[in-house]
């Protein structure tokens, strides 16, 4: 076969069996009904359409071709971007004739569901409904947002995670000995496998995709006329050309890992907007998982910058959700953003004490009960256990909660701390920095006002 119409490794590297497959051990245990659909278990329960979820390079579509090759079946592919409901009926049409005449059952594996609008999603309802068609879709989108309701009751959802790092590695090793795969004519350098391991990212078909264009890169170093060595050595200097990524000195669950992220923390603390870019980008380029670096940026937003610009925490907040849903490359944007705001921010870190001292006070056992009219009304006998305590406290009657929204200034003057810290805890200061610098007026007048 012409090397140019030789299919890509990720897809001669399909697992044929479960055995072959790597990572998502959970979801295929033994009895799983995920398992039971591949393997064709018979019994009562007949088979269930399943909708898979989870990131890139996951095993959904090799999943897909499992349950198709369970009992015969045949097996359809539509992708959600091209295929239409016109398409949709085609294939339950042809799936009723082949189970009628043929006694056989045909899988439609549908790629990136989330993509077909309602009433796409609505045709195929009736062919999930009655069996003509055992469904396995893909997503990589929440499907409690991208799929209709109804056919999510008819369907099992299955939850795929990233593959772990040993996981990938040990894909790209099978893949360069394998006979379907490099045919053990390449050996993968040690730095070179931990190299396209981190920019795999957890995902075995770009670890594969990777993998290939490093050997296309080893074979063009051999010189003209050189006798090939075998195997050839694909290093690290290869994969780096391949994939035009310099490798980067990052453990993503070791002592580097820490650093690296202690170091944005810490840069954008000291306003230094560089360095915290800087280390944004070691991170990304580790294949570190953004929604991590969301969410330091998000607690650094309030634990550096606080109040001193209190849209620093808008902006964080709105990056780790934006993050969430749209993902790598484009997410590198949306984490810049935040980091740039966060850096450049002026600081305060008057919140992040505040909370500090009061927990410490409560861990010191101080803070008594609650004052009695601040206690909760909103039950029966509400009443008569606030006057037994005021009698038990020696008062007359129990003390009147003054609502605050009825006073002239908004604020009513009463004791809103238990007795043992009324008076005496002071928690919060706020800086002279940025917007807390405004604040420092009114929280003047609120202590004078609260007399405290």
């Amino acid at each position: 076969m012409p090397s140019s119409v030789v299919p890509p490794l990720a897809v001669r590297m399909r697992p044929r069996s479960l055995d072959e497959v790597r990572g998502q051990a959970d979801v295929l245990r033994p009895g799983s009904p995920l398992r039971r659909l591949v393997e064709g278990s018979g019994g009562a329960a007949g088979p269930l359409s399943a909708i898979l979820w989870g990131p890139p390079g996951t095993g959904k579509t090799t999943l897909a071709h499992l349950v198709a090759t369970a009992s015969e079946r045949e097996f359809v592919e539509l992708s959600a971007v091209t295929a239409g409901v016109k398409d949709v009926r085609q294939v339950m049409e042809q799936a009723q004739r082949t189970r009628d005449l043929y006694a056989r059952q045909t899988v439609l594996f549908l790629d990136e569901i989330h993509r077909f609008t309602k009433a796409q999603q609505d045709a195929l309802l009736p062919g999930v409904e009655n069996r003509q068609v055992v469904l396995v879709a893909a997503t990589t989108e929440n499907p409690s947002f991208s799929v209709i309701a109804p056919l999510l009751s008819r369907s099992m959802l299955v939850t795929l995670v990233s593959l772990t790092d040993d996981d990938v590695a040990d894909v790209l090793t099978r893949a360069a000995a394998d006979e379907r795969g490099l045919a053990g004519a390449y050996e993968l350098a040690d730095d070179a496998r931990e190299h396209l391991v981190r920019l795999a990212g957890g995902d075995a078909r770009r670890a594969l995709t990777f993998l290939e264009a490093a050997a296309g890169v080893a074979d063009d170093s051999v010189a003209p006329g050189a006798q090939r060595p075998e195997p050839l050595v694909v290093t690290l200097a290869h994969t780096e050309q391949a994939v035009a990524h310099a490798a980067v000195r990052y453990d993503r669950t070791g002592d580097q890992h820490y650093d690296v992220a202690s170091a944005l923390i810490k840069s954008m603390r000291g306003s230094d907007v560089d360095a915290a870019l800087h280390y944004l980008a070691r991170m990304l380029e580790a294949g570190e998982d953004p929604r991590f670096i969301a969410r330091r940026i998000v607690i650094s937003a309030s634990e550096d910058v606080g109040m001193a610009d209190p849209t620093a925490l808008q902006t964080a907040v709105a990056a780790m959700h934006a993050v969430a849903q749209i993902g790598m490359p484009e997410a590198r944007i949306i984490l810049a953003q935040a980091v740039v705001h966060n850096a450049l921010a002026p600081k305060s870190n008057a919140a992040y004490g505040g909370i500090n001292a009061a927990i410490a006070d409560v861990r010191a056992g101080r803070g008594g009960s609650v004052p009695l009219h601040l206690r909760g009304s909103g039950y029966g006998g509400a009443s008569r256990i606030a006057e037994a305590s005021a009698q038990a406290a020696g008062r007359k009657k129990a003390p009147v909660y003054v609502y605050a929204h009825d006073e002239p200034d908004g604020v009513a003057a009463q004791q809103y701390l238990p007795d043992d810290l009324h008076g005496a805890a002071d928690y919060y200061h706020p800086t002279d920095r940025g917007f807390e610098a405004r604040l420092q007026e009114r929280w003047r007048w609120l202590r004078e006002r609260l007399g405290r």
